[in-house]
């Protein structure tokens, strides 16, 4: 049996190179798992693709080939058209243990940008379902994912792991802006700029149900592919200030090298709205794109900086740690539970065939001696039985104890092989 994950680093891969290798639609998913089943036949696939991450699983009971890092690095450049040197730096792969423990930490949340998230369970679900409904996953690939899906749930109610967000844009929508609004899904947002952190920002406002989103940027292409994503209205960014007065929530993440707006310019556009509405601006500019002075214009303006985020993010990072350790070694017995079932699988044939085949001995040599000895009452019978099993069940344990002890690493073929010419088991079979 072996497993394998193939895996574009999310931590070095930038958006743009994520983005061309994800995999965008059913069709597209479907066109990729007929392909792995037509280059890589009787091997089983599950493909994880989401905004962070694209990851390939394989695995096979048969003692076969599995494709190598750069056989799937060639089928991913192939398949999305995309130069293997644009991303060739950023492909990692991970076997067995390691693979194990990759796709536990992944489900849990422990290798994600935010730290605890609810929403990578969900896809690691998403993904080996959709692998099931294209026939690529297999006895092994289903124990792993049906394992990594359980893990997680472990973490989530024995760990405190999700509690206190540690992300810039999760504490400013999930903790300051719902301290000041009860909800979003009736509020106006204005989005000042169009890079990750805007667009962070604004997927959790998303979820809270904003629908009313406008973007501005100074490239105004960029801008728009942001605002056709997420259902908004894309502006030229000369014309933002004409938006101020009608936005409940404003998202500066321009990297401007100056304010784009004075207090005195903030209080001239805020007069001209006739109901003075509370206003929640994140200023996430560094350096700042808004005053600070405009904190105090009023007391419906709410402006938070990328400092004040960043401190109450050190403080929920400090919480965790504890829950950190506790998830990590939750994760760890789990990967050593599947991983010992994982190599018990192909020991246990072998193991089997030999209790099987001495006991077999015992039992016909037993039923010759007991042809001759016609004298024997059922009682010695038995005892004669018990003591030839515990002498055949003496003999076995050496050799059994090995195997169990060796299988801890690994499966031991070498030595699987051996007992198998040693006490002619399977001599029919091929290994």
């Amino acid at each position: 049996m072996n497993l394998r994950v193939v895996y574009c680093n999310h931590e070095t891969a930038n958006l743009d190179v994520r983005e061309r290798l994800a995999f965008s639609s059913e069709e597209r998913f479907a066109c990729a798992y007929e392909q792995l089943q037509k280059m890589f036949p009787g091997v089983e696939s599950v493909i994880v693709s989401t905004c962070n991450r694209i990851e390939i699983y394989f695995g096979t009971e048969q003692r076969g080939h599995l494709p190598g890092q750069d056989e799937v690095a060639r089928f991913i450049s192939e398949f999305h058209d995309v130069p293997l040197d644009d991303f060739i730096n950023e492909i990692r792969h991970e076997t067995e243990l390691e693979a194990v423990h990759h796709l536990f930490r992944v489900a849990c949340s422990l290798d994600s940008m935010v730290l605890g998230e609810a929403q990578i369970v969900s896809q690691i679900k998403s993904a080996y379902q959709r692998a099931a409904d294209c026939d690529a996953v297999g006895p092994l690939t289903h124990h792993l994912f049906q394992s990594a899906m359980s893990i997680a749930g472990r973490v989530r109610t024995e760990t405190k792991l999700s509690e206190g967000r540690i992300s810039i844009a999760s504490v400013a929508v999930g903790e300051f802006g719902k301290s000041i609004f009860e909800r979003f899904d009736n509020k106006s947002v204005l989005i000042l700029g169009a890079g990750e952190m805007a667009e962070e920002t604004l997927r959790y406002l998303k979820d809270e149900g904003v629908q009313k989103i406008t973007v501005a940027n100074r490239n105004f292409e960029r801008g728009e592919q942001l605002a056709s994503k997420w259902g908004g209205n894309p502006i030229h960014f000369d014309q933002w200030e004409s938006h101020l007065s009608q936005s409940d929530v404003i998202v500066s993440t321009t990297g401007a090298t100056q304010p784009i707006i004075s207090v005195k310019r903030f209080c001239e556009l805020r007069k001209q709205c006739p109901v003075q509405r509370t206003v929640f601006i994140l200023d996430l500019g560094a350096p700042r794109d808004f005053a600070p002075e405009i904190a105090t214009v009023d007391d419906n303006v709410f402006l938070y900086d990328i400092d004040d985020l960043e401190q109450t993010c050190q403080r929920n990072r400090q919480a965790r740690k504890k829950e950190m350790l506790k998830a990590n070694k939750l994760v760890r017995v789990a990967t050593d539970q599947f991983m010992h079932e994982f190599y018990h699988r192909e020991t246990s044939p072998v193991i089997q065939e030999l209790r099987e085949t001495w006991h077999e001995i015992g039992r016909s040599e037993l039923s010759r001696l007991f042809k001759k000895l016609d004298d024997v009452s059922e009682q010695d019978k038995r005892q004669i039985e018990q003591t030839i099993n515990r002498i055949v069940n003496k003999l076995l344990h050496p050799p059994l104890e090995t195997i169990k002890h060796q299988s801890k690493q690994g499966t031991p073929h070498s030595l699987l092989k051996t007992v198998k010419e040693l006490f002619r088991l399977g001599e029919n079979s091929r290994e």
